[in-house]
């Protein structure tokens, strides 16, 4: 009797470790299967800008090319004002944003985490309805006061710009962040003799380090990415950023078609320094995305 249970038992256990691995054997396929689709695009964009001119237009297109060349990051290089150009605007309008969210967000957030404000409940869903506003309803408001303060054409008016609209996105990550934090550790650095700010800068922003790196990512992804506002904004050559450039290399050729070779370059270059940050601060974005989630 004992032994036809312990093998009754065994059996289950048995088709449940089968069903788990059957389980697992499809999420994998899964996830493999959604990061080709993921990976496909891209992989075409790197094959589209090494191939030549010619079969880079072809039509119907070749998938791997016959021949390889560096023409289109040639091309691109020197396209109207350079590349170099572009990828600085583009960088510093990036870096300022961070800055400025940074500046903003961290003092804003643990205001709103730890002192007893009036109506700081008020003000933060107010910060929050901001979310629902597209920020492409406000530009042409924001580009006739920016033009008094002689903030168009101009880096920091564009980071500014990207910053709002990072900002209510960035204060309540690190809301959720600050109050996650143990109030005995910032009453024990009271006591030691630490004054409001030291406490934020000693205790609880090395502590909240994943979410500050996470709104950091997320503000150069926007700022590096945003288009509308950069168009409105810049009328120079010289002050635009790369979103600029690659919509203006679609109809530039000596025909008046599409350089789809040096288009394609342009994607892969504005796409590296999105993947190359992601990868290099993917250990703390999940965690600071979470942090706060549980108390």
């Amino acid at each position: 009797m004992t032994a036809s249970i312990a093998m009754e038992h065994g059996g289950t256990r048995r088709m449940v470790r089968g069903r788990r691995k059957r389980i697992g054997y499809l999420l994998s396929a899964i996830c493999i299967l959604l990061a080709l689709v993921m990976i496909l695009p891209l992989l075409a964009a790197v094959l589209a800008s090494i191939k030549p001119a010619a079969e880079a237009a072809a039509i119907p297109p070749t998938y791997l090319p016959h021949g390889l060349s560096a023409d289109s990051y040639v091309n691109l290089w020197a396209y109207q004002a350079g590349l170099p150009t572009y990828l600085f605007n583009s960088f510093a309008t990036a870096f300022l944003s961070i800055a400025l969210t940074l500046l903003i967000a961290v003092p804003a957030g643990y205001s709103l985490a730890r002192f007893d404000l009036p109506g700081k409940e008020v003000i933060f869903v107010f910060l929050l309805l901001a979310l629902i506003i597209p920020y492409q309803a406000l530009l042409t408001p924001i580009f006739l006061q920016f033009a008094s303060w002689r903030l168009t054409n101009s880096l920091l008016g564009l980071a500014i710009i990207h910053t709002a609209i990072q900002l209510p996105f960035s204060v309540y990550v690190m809301r959720n962040s600050f109050e996650s934090v143990p109030r005995d550790l910032e009453e024990a650095a009271v006591i030691d003799g630490c004054n409001s700010l030291q406490v934020l800068l000693m205790v609880s922003l090395p502590i909240t380090l994943p979410a500050v790196v996470t709104i950091s990512l997320f503000a150069f992804i926007t700022s590096w990415n945003e288009f509308l506002g950069a168009l409105v904004m810049m009328n120079r050559q010289d002050s635009f950023t790369l979103p600029l450039i690659l919509a203006a290399a679609r109809t530039q050729t000596s025909l008046g078609g599409t350089d789809w070779g040096m288009l394609q370059a342009g994607v892969v270059v504005s796409v590296l320094p999105c993947i190359a940050i992601y990868l290099f601060l993917q250990k703390y974005y999940v965690s600071g995305l979470l942090s706060g989630a549980v108390k």
